[in-house]
């Protein structure tokens, strides 16, 4: 389908000397992430709904502009909304919600920050055989299923390590949010740091300008989660 291809033009926006010609699957899966964000920095569970529809208009685009470890991620992060959305859902006797905004303990921290570390590095110098490998897994399945499609060829990950840090970091990012610890906010400030930079650098201007926005919901998010963080009594580093 047209919509899903990045040279699929809605509007031609003037940016730099040439121009930039934004894609419908762009446009869309932009609007989609800023909303996601947005309700998730104001704890709104709806932002699951929106960001199910991100990250798989985000994975076709990942695709075509050759960032894999984003691509994979977002498969991750598909599986991470629908635990999110049912994790925010969950109600106690009393019909409260069961989970509330609070801190990491400084172990869960110390470890989180291990496996952080050593996982970066590890798919750093593995992404392209890792991403070879689920590609050709991948179409495998397809033919069982009766679809034919033919392999393209795959080129080498733009940026491995950056592409790699921005995969570890959003997936602990996101594990952190759907179980609502506060800490997540200052990864994502950290991943759309990089990501402004990155999706700059591969020419996709609306998606480097989203990050941008997406940047600053998150530093605010920081800031209501810590407050919440602090009315139901969780301090920074305890334990």
């Amino acid at each position: 389908m047209e919509f899903f291809n990045t040279s699929n033009t809605m509007v031609h926006i003037a940016l730099g000397s040439n121009g930039y010609n934004l894609s419908y699957i762009e446009a869309v899966a932009t609007i989609a992430g800023f909303l996601c964000i947005w309700l998730a920095s104001q704890e709104k569970i709806i932002n699951y709904f929106f960001g199910l529809i991100n990250v798989t208009l985000f994975a076709v685009i990942f695709f075509q502009i050759q960032l894999y470890a984003s691509l994979l991620l977002q498969i991750f992060f598909f599986a991470a909304n629908t635990y999110g959305w049912y994790a925010w859902s969950r109600v106690d006797a009393y019909h409260e919600v069961r989970l509330k905004i609070r801190w990491m303990s400084f172990s869960k921290v110390v470890i989180t920050l291990f496996i952080a570390i050593i996982s970066t590095l590890l798919l750093s110098f593995n992404i392209d055989k890792v991403f070879i490998f689920l590609a050709h897994v991948t179409w495998d399945i397809a033919h069982l299923l009766g679809f034919h499609i033919e392999p393209v060829q795959i080129e080498p990950d733009a940026f491995p390590f950056w592409d790699s840090t921005m995969m570890v970091l959003s997936i602990i990012a996101m594990v952190l949010m759907t179980r609502k610890y506060a800490e997540n906010w200052l990864l994502w400030i950290i991943i759309n740091i990089i990501s402004v930079v990155i999706f700059y650098l591969q020419g996709v201007l609306a998606m480097s300008f989203e990050y941008l926005m997406l940047l600053g919901i998150s530093i605010n998010g920081f800031r209501l989660w810590r407050r919440s963080a602090k009315e139901n009594g969780s301090i920074f580093l305890a334990g």
